[in-house]
């Protein structure tokens, strides 16, 4: 039984070609739940803002995530986890649906409209090829600028930065028990990573989530509940409503937001798990891509905004993830959480920090395969790092980015060097840019 249980994995995932085993990959698999399983608490808060019923988006938010999770890990076997994005989700909540004069619906019918413009997309070849011709220079900077919003995103949650209205950014409550927890992590981590010692981002923190609850930080919750109704937000957008002409920007928005989004992450990921050919193409790009915009679709229809590959997958990645049934794990975690939320809600946000700031470390040394000896091709790159940890948005830094790369270019009598993805992706950017 043991012997074909493994066989059937073998087929599937293509374990040993990929130089892993399934010990590793449920490792794996748990260490990116463990690192993006906020989400279950946080989409459901932003999106309550907007008017959506707590519960059902806490039900979707699992369910969306598990959906897409298993499309990716069966359909494209990447090691890459879904759930609701961040940034996205403020920008339904906090933009779209105020603008919309609070419908929700209506909001949620273009997530699923520009969703079903990104499945035609990624089923053309259009869009794989779009992603492979983004410059090498501006692959290894997009690397490395997640790798620092990761960081951004990881001391914020420790309480480590803070926000200045003089400086922007300021050094946070450093005495504050959960940043002190989180700095201990972060020291603990890297230790333990140094001598090798497997699952040490999990080990990490599951350790600093046992020692809030001990220290009276976190409040033992329980171990289990049963999951609220999905009934309030199921199926419950207006796609008519999303067809109205008026509407054709937002859906635009969310289609290009979610495209660089995701092209970002997939690139980071497929270049840290050492899934990238010699021309710095990634296989299987489209079923990735196809995956990707099914899980937004499903997602907005179970009653959440849009569902995107997450960089958190990097930390399972680290862990030694190389296949599509780490997806699939982190998949079964989603939905173990629907029944375990009081168990799952126990791990604090500053927990997850020292894993964030730890592959921030690991994604930062892309930045030395840049040719520094071509400053048309480092500054991009540069600006792309830069941009985006300072805009606090991937699809934004990306599309400075590529902008500055154009630019740079044409201005420089280079033009050669351009390809019409890059003049697309420019022109698509600098028009929403225009437009907002």
């Amino acid at each position: 039984m043991a012997n074909g249980g493994s066989g059937v994995f073998e087929r599937v995932f293509q374990l040993a070609a990929n130089g892993t085993t399934i010990r590793t990959e449920v490792l794996a698999g748990a260490t990116t739940y463990l690192t993006m399983a906020y989400i279950v608490f946080v989409n459901p808060a932003i999106l309550a803002a907007a008017g959506m019923d707590f519960g059902a988006v806490f039900v979707a938010t699992c369910l969306a995530a598990a959906a897409g999770s298993l499309i990716m890990g069966l359909y494209a076997n990447y090691p890459v986890a879904l759930a609701p994005g961040m940034g996205l989700n403020a920008y339904f909540a906090f933009v779209v649906v105020p603008l919309f004069g609070g419908d929700w619906r209506l909001a949620l019918g273009c997530v699923f409209v520009s969703g079903f413009l990104f499945l035609l997309l990624s089923l053309s070849p259009l869009r794989e090829r779009m992603v492979n011709s983004i410059p090498r220079s501006l692959k290894y900077g997009i690397g490395a600028g997640i790798g620092f919003f990761l960081a951004l995103i990881g001391l914020k949650n420790a309480g480590i930065v803070a926000g200045d209205p003089a400086t922007l950014v300021t050094l946070g409550d450093v005495g504050d028990a959960g940043a002190l927890l989180a700095c201990a992590g972060f020291v603990v981590l890297v230790a333990l990573q140094f001598r090798r010692v497997p699952g040490a981002i999990m080990l990490t923190v599951l350790g600093v989530t046992v020692a809030a609850v001990i220290l009276g930080l976190q409040e033992f919750k329980g171990v289990a509940a049963a999951p609220p109704s999905l009934a309030p937000t199921f199926l419950q957008m207006d796609l008519a409503g999303a067809f109205q002409a008026g509407f054709v920007t937002i859906i635009f928005v969310f289609l290009l937001v979610d495209l660089l989004d995701t092209t970002g992450t997939l690139v980071s990921v497929a270049q840290r798990a050492g899934l990238v050919d010699a021309e710095g193409n990634i296989p299987r790009l489209r079923k990735a891509m196809v995956a990707d915009s099914s899980a937004t679709i499903i997602g907005a229809a179970l009653g959440t905004s849009t569902t995107t590959s997450y960089i958190e997958s990097a930390a399972g990645v680290n862990a030694g993830g190389r296949t599509g049934l780490t997806a699939v794990i982190v998949a079964a975690l989603f939905v173990l959480s629907l029944v375990f939320a009081p168990l799952a809600e126990m791990v604090p946000i500053y927990a997850t920090a020292p894993a964030l700031v730890f592959i921030a470390c690991l994604m930062a040394r892309s930045i030395a395969d840049i040719d520094w000896e071509d400053v048309s091709e480092t500054a991009p790159a540069i600006v792309t790092a830069l941009a985006i940890p300072l805009t606090f948005s991937i699809a934004t830094g990306i599309g400075l980015g590529v902008i500055s790369y154009a630019a740079i270019k044409l201005l420089a009598g280079r033009w050669r060097d351009l390809n019409m993805a890059v003049i697309v992706i420019a022109a698509a950017f600098t028009l929403k840019l225009a437009l907002q």
